[in-house]
């Protein structure tokens, strides 16, 4: 236990002792709130993109990931890592059209 803490020891048995941290410690709270605020799980990122497209008519999936990125300053190198399955999906299905990718049918037989 780190003596530089505040705590208050109280015994709730004979063998068992349970730490409560003091009211000063609550900024540790904020704290964690402000990291679940600043970084990004994919579920979180992939409803942020999802907003920015619903809400942006002219706003494909591709630019709402950069326009995001830029806002949040996050490095575009990162991304791929916040990329769910869903929204990888959405953003080949827009890049075959825009022509970015062939387009891919498995009902080929390959020759």
């Amino acid at each position: 236990m780190n003596p530089d803490k505040k705590v208050k020891k109280t015994g709730l048995a004979r063998n068992s002792t349970v730490y409560k941290t003091s009211k000063k410690n609550s900024g540790i709270l904020d704290v964690d709130k402000a990291f679940e605020q600043k970084f990004f799980c994919p579920a979180r990122f992939a409803q942020e993109i999802e907003g920015l497209v619903k809400n942006q008519e002219d706003m494909n999936y591709i630019d709402a990931i950069v326009y995001f990125c830029d806002l949040n300053s996050i490095d575009l190198e990162s991304v791929p890592k916040l990329i769910s399955k869903p929204l990888k999906e959405k953003i080949k299905y827009e890049a075959q059209e825009l022509n970015f990718l062939k387009r891919s049918s498995r009902a080929k037989l390959p020759l």
